[in-house]
């Protein structure tokens, strides 16, 4: 296999045991990949790992990763805010450098299979891996997630998986497998603690409800600090910026009588998605990556 670049950025629903996260890290680094990124969250009950290497060990990274996380959690007792339906809730491989978007396909079948037969975990390809056109967004997987979905994979046709048992897995539940292009979790913090006014804006600005396209969205409360939260997942932020989001919220916000707190990112960015807010609040039309001092190769003649 060529030594392309892939990144990996698989979710588990543990945000709260930092020793977990941490076992489930070590062995990403053991496989020789680079971590670049983890992200916990207490209400979210989730942690999302960022990393990235050859196609061949993030291969073995992620399966490594979904093995330790079903050895250590028990999604019988897991409680969180974000919809989930496995210990590894999602494994999505993403093309960066010299490796095509239907090779991060072949990648995610393999580990998808090693999951289901090794592991012994259902498992569902989903968006550019899915096979079905009622699996390409995640959630559609995760209706009733794991609680409903206990019941619905032992009997419903549709809900069979692509590898694996039809049953959860008596700890790991089940697992999302997939290849996408770069995707940007978001969140905004607004200065009130009504929940309503999160899930009306969150209903506004996305997509399946008429909303921004490639945007979706849920509001939800942050118990650590008490206030309302509009989290998403920008799916192309070509199509719909993150200042575009931003400006949307801002508006219905206001039409809600509170305004927004801050916001957080997280995992990784593309630089180009950032330089589309700076520019657009700055109104400068014009810029370019070329004027930025950090970029200029000054080896080059």
């Amino acid at each position: 296999m060529h030594q392309g670049i892939v990144e990996c950025v698989p979710n588990f629903s543990e945000g709260r045991n930092p020793q977990v996260i941490e076992k489930i890290v070590q062995s990403v680094v053991e496989a020789g990949c680079r971590v670049l990124d983890v992200s916990s969250d207490y209400s979210h009950h989730r942690s999302v790992l960022t990393f990235a290497g050859s196609p061949d060990k993030v291969e073995e990274a992620a399966f490594r990763a979904a093995g330790v996380a079903a050895s250590l959690i028990d999604m019988e007792k897991h409680k969180g805010e974000h919809p989930r339906i496995g210990a590894t809730d999602v494994i999505p491989f993403i093309p960066v450098r010299d490796i095509t978007i239907e090779e991060c396909v072949s990648l995610a079948e393999r580990v998808g299979k090693r999951v289901g037969e090794q592991l012994g975990i259902p498992v569902y390809l989903y968006a550019k891996a899915a096979r079905r056109e009622d699996r390409v967004r995640l959630p559609n997987i995760r209706k009733g997630e794991y609680e409903g979905l206990k019941e619905a994979i032992q009997v419903d046709p549709l809900r069979k998986p692509d590898f694996g048992p039809s049953r959860l897995h008596p700890m790991a539940g089940a697992t999302s497998v997939g290849a996408r292009q770069p995707l940007i979790a978001y969140n905004v913090n607004l200065n009130t603690s009504d929940v309503k006014v999160a899930r009306g804006i969150a209903k506004a600005i996305r997509e399946s409800s008429g909303g921004l396209p490639s945007v979706q969205a849920k509001g939800i409360l942050i118990d650590e600090t008490g206030l309302a939260q509009v989290t998403m997942n920008l799916l192309d932020y070509r199509t719909t910026s993150i200042d575009l989001v931003l400006r949307r919220i801002e508006e219905e916000a206001s039409a809600r009588g509170t305004d927004i707190r801050d916001s957080e990112i997280i995992g990784l960015v593309p630089l180009d998605a950032i330089l589309d807010v700076a520019a657009s609040r700055m109104k400068a039309g014009s810029f370019s990556k070329g004027q930025l001092l950090d970029l200029v190769d000054f080896h080059k003649e």
